[in-house]
């Protein structure tokens, strides 16, 4: 019996061997090559064997995962974003361990082209907005470094210098470009097509171009009534001023708006209801004149005053003041100018000019007697950025006060204004005599004959007739030193210039070190009153 159980014991076992020596030792991958694009990815694929197996690769932009296994299973391929333009081939393999048997697994993937792609190649802008407002930026998404190519016609649009870090090769890298815009001044949409230029000489496959387009302006009517007071909203906003007027208001309620009426002297029927006057207090701009105020073309008068940190501003007027040639009056005070264009010179019809409290080095070329033919007020002091009481100890040269003008500007003091003003600015440097100048007359005897008040000791002392309209004049708080000419010592108007406040008194010193001080200076005014004997000397309060 035993025996017999032995037996189907060994034969069972037999079959068995027989069995396993038969069955087929399944190897195999599908598929055997990979295409990857070059910015890299995962694929999977399935690894079937019915004994372990083990996965390997020399190139280390191949990653596979899991890296060995039994039986089917699913396998991903992860390759690393290439490097370079030019395409490259790895191999992956995978080796039996039962059998030692390999299959290879040829993975190609293609280079990056040169490319500069825009992310968002249209932008749409306002025609207006506050100027720390106006810019935009745009990602670009490249390969290679490049250059911002803005069109010739498109000057309101300028691009700053952005930072492209291509040390990953070919690779593309995001950047950002930052665009700044001015207003649109026009009624017209403007458009500007921007190109983005490698530096280097390569193909691109792909170059994006930025579409910017800008919004028209609001439509001003000019020569209206309903023009101007769209221009002074206008004008408000853009400065941003600390009290502006109600819109739904008319514009007869509206505080520092002076409008024409028939009464006033000048007027003409087209002129009613516009604006003749106009004033803006305490406004904060980092950039010329508005535009808008070309439009305020009946204004006899307009008054700018008190621009936020005006020390710190270097700013040009702009040209559109220039279109209003029917200005008489005319103030740009703390505003932070340093220029006058040449355009300026078109008001012809200037009579009053406050340029006060900006930051000129000098007096700028446009003001001439030529230029201004009407002009009778001019007022230029205080322009300084800040008070340095010894300029020979300043590090700074950029402090305004008209610093750069060698001496006191000879022709202003030749043009003969009712008034010029020039207190509390650098000015430096010995009073002009003008003995050597012959533009400047002497006073004559037939004058002094003619005119009662005027003494002799103008004609007997031989005294040039500087300045013979001017009524008011100062000059004090500048640099100045050395002797007092007799042409302002006995000026006809000397007493009517309060010269202890507003011409004697100077201060600091002046850049070669000297101490602002006139060696001269009288003691009083009794000099003067013995020769000018029609003249009432003041006494007590009057003095």
């Amino acid at each position: 019996m035993k025996q017999i159980l032995y037996t189907i014991i060994a034969a069972f076992a037999l079959l068995c061997a027989c069995e396993t020596d038969t069955t087929d030792n399944t190897f195999s991958t599908e598929p055997i090559a990979l295409d990857v694009e070059a910015v890299g990815g995962v694929i999977t694929r399935s690894i079937t064997s019915t004994e372990r197996w083990i996965a390997s690769t020399d190139n280390a932009w191949i990653t596979v995962s899991p890296a060995n296994g039994r039986g089917t299973t699913e396998c991903q391929f992860i390759i690393d974003s290439a490097l370079t333009t030019a395409p490259r081939r790895g191999v992956v393999r995978i080796q039996n361990l039962a059998t030692w048997e390999e299959k290879e697994i040829v993975i190609s993937q293609k280079g990056f082209d040169y490319a500069i792609e825009v992310l968002s190649p249209e932008v749409e802008i306002a025609n207006y907005k506050r100027v720390d407002e106006r810019y935009f930026d745009v990602a670009v998404r490249t390969n290679v470094d490049f250059t911002v190519d803005v069109p010739d016609n498109a000057g309101w649009l300028s691009a700053e210098r952005h930072t492209l870090d291509l040390n990953r090769g070919a690779r593309p890298r995001q950047t950002t470009v930052r665009f700044k815009w001015d207003i649109n001044t026009t009624a017209r949409e403007r458009l500007a097509q921007v190109k983005f230029l490698p530096k280097t000489s390569v193909e691109l496959s792909h170059a994006d171009q930025l579409s910017v387009v800008q919004q028209a302006a609001e439509p001003i009517v000019p020569d209206t009534r309903a023009g101007d007071s769209v221009a002074l909203l206008s004008i408000s906003r853009t400065l941003q001023t600390m009290v502006s007027w109600d819109a739904s208001q008319s514009m007869n309620m509206w505080d520092n708006v002076v409008l024409w009426d028939e009464s006033m002297e000048g007027c003409t029927p087209e002129k009613v209801g516009r604006v003749r006057k106009a004033e803006f207090y305490f406004f904060n701009i980092k950039e010329p004149l508005p535009f808008e105020v070309r439009y305020l073309t009946a204004a006899e008068e307009l008054y700018f005053f008190g621009n936020t940190n005006t020390f710190l501003l270097s700013l040009d007027l702009g040209d559109d003041i220039s279109e209003l040639t029917q200005l008489k009056r005319l103030t740009l005070g703390s505003y932070g100018l340093v220029s006058l264009p040449k355009s300026f010179a078109r008001l012809k019809n200037l009579e009053h000019l406050n340029i006060c409290s900006n930051n000129f080095q000098t007096v700028p070329d446009v003001l001439t007697k030529e230029n201004f033919p009407a002009l009778r007020t001019l007022i230029l002091n205080a322009n300084q950025r800040s008070v340095v009481s010894d300029l020979s100890n300043s590090v700074r040269t950029d402090l305004g006060g008209f610093m750069d003008e060698p001496g006191l500007p000879t022709d202003l003091i030749k043009w003969d204004l009712d008034t010029l003003i020039l207190s509390v600015n650098y000015l430096q440097g010995e009073l002009p005599t003008f003995e050597d100048d012959d533009s400047v007359p002497y006073y004559t005897q037939a004058e002094i004959d003619a005119v009662d008040s005027l003494p002799q000791i103008l004609v007997d002392r031989r005294i040039k007739k500087v300045m013979p309209s001017t009524k008011r004049f100062s000059i004090n708080h500048n640099r100045f030193y050395g002797k007092l000419p007799d042409w302002l010592l006995y000026h006809p108007s000397l007493d009517r210039w309060i010269p202890y406040s507003l011409v004697f008194p100077q201060e600091g010193r002046a850049a070669n070190g000297t101490k602002a001080v006139f060696d001269n200076e009288p003691a009083n005014m009794d000099y003067y009153y013995k020769e000018y004997v029609t003249k009432t000397k003041p006494t007590g309060d009057e003095e």
